[in-house]
């Protein structure tokens, strides 16, 4: 598997499932951080093979993530596509900015002036009550529905809260 994700690297230094099916010549942002949060949790586990060639595709990819702001087109900084800025969970293949956001905190990445963006609009994101709200759900079968879209989120608001501890930015909640 790790012979099959590395060769699968594209030029801007992500990843696009499209690759072998398509030709796609373009990484996306969906696959870019299901690969990195794989490579995360496989060096978590101890996994040695290939670990260093690892660690570079990974840095590209945090790279291919931040060129684009989270969720911006690095020719035009338009928003890339709407749903990026839509809070999920689960988040299955999709991604989205707190996704985002929440892996380059796990990877202890740090804070980056590109993510700054993403941030704002995810302090936006805080309702009155102090909660994130779940703003899309993905079709796929669960168990038992935990939450409602359009309601307060308590796994996006523990998300939200872990992102902006993590990268050193929770002084820029607004008070209540």
């Amino acid at each position: 598997m790790v012979d099959y994700i590395l060769a699968q690297r594209l030029a801007d230094g992500g990843f696009n499932c499209e690759r072998d099916r398509c030709g796609a010549r373009h990484s996306s942002l969906h696959s870019t951080i299901s690969v990195l949060e794989g490579m995360l949790e496989y060096g978590r586990r101890g996994y040695a093979y290939r670990a260093a060639e690892l660690e570079q595709a990974a840095v590209a990819a945090r790279e291919f993530i931040l060129q684009h702001r989270l969720f911006r087109s690095d020719h035009t900084g338009a928003i890339i596509n709407p749903s990026f800025l839509r809070l999920s969970y689960p988040a299955r293949w999709f991604y989205d900015i707190l996704r985002g956001l929440d892996y380059f905190g796990s990877a202890g990445a740090g804070y980056d002036p590109r993510m700054q963006d993403a941030l704002d609009v995810l302090l936006q994101k805080r309702r009155k009550d102090g909660a994130w709200p779940l703003q899309a759900r993905h079709a796929g079968q669960v168990h038992f529905d935990m939450e409602t879209p359009g309601q307060p989120s308590r796994w996006n608001t523990l998300r939200a809260l872990r992102v902006l501890r993590r990268l050193g930015q929770l002084d820029q909640i607004p008070p209540m």
